[in-house]
């Protein structure tokens, strides 16, 4: 690791910078790891488009069809394909314990720089902040890389605020991906925000909550490499814009991409976001591949639905 436990705070502060991405993991058609395409794909994102970091392994990256051997894998190659030229977050989230022990320490060993757990599904609702605290405590316990929350509704709850700034005050917590309506993740911002970085994964919320609360972290979603290409690198650029307080300018970059959001989002059939992710991936020239069941593939019908509003959207090609 690059610092110790007790400086994983202020190594986050200080590096846990600009924007991240969640990686999708492109599958051949048989249902195997498309490692050179994955590869691939992190060259590009970083080379090209400039991205900081990148969470692996996630929701994003199908984990919940992945083996815990595919989970480490995925890890390795993200740390090979990164090669210090990014930093790297990997999701040990998991319901089994156990199993999140063991990725959080992979993750530790194979030169990672981050891990991020979800809140876990629970089954019994009584003391629910406690036994919050104990699951975040005992996985701090077990490993010293720096954590990362996550609070989502695929937990069927979530996390307060005054709950997470408790867990802010464990020794390696450095951030979360604070998936929930703005007015929650601006109070746990007023709280914590001396012990904790608070980010959301909302591409549209960014530039209003760098110039609103001077946010340095975008953790983390597909956008930085959905909605640009090596050519047209309007996040980055509106991005660059505000952290130099250049507001006015990062509004109308922002604003310019409003025909390529609504591209994306309103062709997506809502029951297929990976399928419809990974063809918008083709599409660029980025490698899109396959999803595992039970995910669903899009249509010749959504396919074409989908690259006639790509080609309208104004968003420059190499």
């Amino acid at each position: 690791m690059k610092y110790s436990r007790q400086d994983a705070k202020a190594h986050a502060f200080t590096h846990m910078r600009g924007i991240w991405a969640a990686a999708l993991m492109p599958f051949k058609e048989d249902g195997a790891m498309d490692e050179a395409g994955f590869r691939a794909n992190m060259n590009h994102w970083i080379e090209d488009l400039g991205i900081s970091g990148f969470f692996i392994a996630g929701k994003q990256g199908e984990c919940f069809a992945m083996s815990l051997e595919e989970r480490k894998r995925n890890f390795d190659m993200a740390v090979s394909a990164a090669d210090g030229r990014a930093q790297t977050i990997m999701s040990c989230s998991d319901q089994n314990m156990d199993v999140v022990i063991d990725l959080a320490r992979h993750a530790q060993a194979c030169g990672a720089d981050y891990i991020v757990v979800h809140a876990p599904i629970l089954h019994f609702q009584k003391a629910q902040d406690e036994t919050l605290m104990r699951y975040y405590q005992t996985i701090a316990e077990k490993v010293d890389i720096g954590i990362a929350l996550w609070s989502h509704p695929d937990s069927g709850y979530l996390m307060t605020p005054r709950l997470c700034n408790r867990l802010a005050d464990l020794e390696t917590v450095v951030a979360i991906k604070y998936s929930v309506p703005r007015p929650m993740y601006r109070e746990l911002h007023q709280l914590a925000k001396d012990r904790i970085l608070v980010s959301t994964a909302s591409e549209e919320e960014w530039l209003d909550n760098i110039t609103e609360m001077n946010w340095q972290l975008y953790l983390c979603s597909s956008p930085p490499y959905m909605i640009q290409t090596a050519t047209d690198r309007r996040m980055h650029d509106y991005t660059q814009a505000a952290f130099a307080g250049e507001y006015e300018k990062a509004r109308e970059i922002s604003a310019s991409l409003e025909p390529v959001r609504a591209a994306w989002k309103d062709t997506r059939p809502s029951e297929k976001p990976h399928a419809h992710q990974k063809y918008w991936q083709d599409l660029l020239g980025q490698t899109g591949g396959h999803v595992r069941a039970p995910l669903l593939e899009l249509t010749e019908r959504e396919k074409a639905r989908t690259r006639a509003a790509f080609d309208e959207c104004g968003l420059l090609l190499p």
